[in-house]
């Protein structure tokens, strides 16, 4: 690639929706920012949505990705659970309607990443430090979970056959 391309991974949740931006340039793979959206439980649902598609905004607003990763809602033993996540990964979507956007389930980051489907949430992250060459482990999970979606939209782009197709 000619030019530097930045991307934002989002796990999204209605609690903590994590982050992370990362930078492609000649040079390799860069961190540029990550941390986490967290809304208050005792607001209203509606209120915590608007929070998060807000803070998402900013975010794509800010650092001007050339594209946007998130987390598919894979089922889940609570329903629930899954409702509010898929709800929070609304408010990302349209947060990123402007820009292409391109959706990943924890198996197809976990092989992307690691190579193996099955890989734990600490192999994951062990690679994501590697690849990023970080002194350390991404803290907390949702925002070492934000960096590896990242990767896998930057790794889609450049890796044989890769394009810019939109995936939902």
């Amino acid at each position: 690639m000619n030019r530097e391309t930045v991307t934002i991974g989002f796990d999204p949740g209605l609690a903590t929706t994590g982050y992370g931006v990362v930078r492609m340039t000649a040079a390799g793979w860069e961190v540029v920012a990550g941390g986490v959206i967290e809304t208050g439980k005792e607001r209203p649902r509606a209120e915590r949505l608007q929070e998060i598609y807000r803070e998402a905004q900013a975010l794509i607003e800010e650092y001007r990705p050339d594209g946007v990763a998130i987390e598919e809602v894979y089922l889940a033993t609570n329903a629930k659970t899954a409702m509010r996540t898929a709800e929070a990964r609304g408010a990302l979507l349209m947060a990123a309607a402007e820009i292409p956007v391109r959706g990943y389930t924890p198996l197809q980051v976990k092989k992307r990443i690691t190579g193996y489907g099955r890989a734990t949430k600490s192999q994951v992250q062990a690679m994501v430090k590697r690849l990023l060459r970080l002194p350390e482990t991404p803290k907390p999970d949702d925002v070492a979970d934000g960096l590896a979606l990242a990767l896998c939209y930057l790794l889609d782009i450049t890796g044989p056959g890769g394009s810019d197709d939109v995936y939902l």
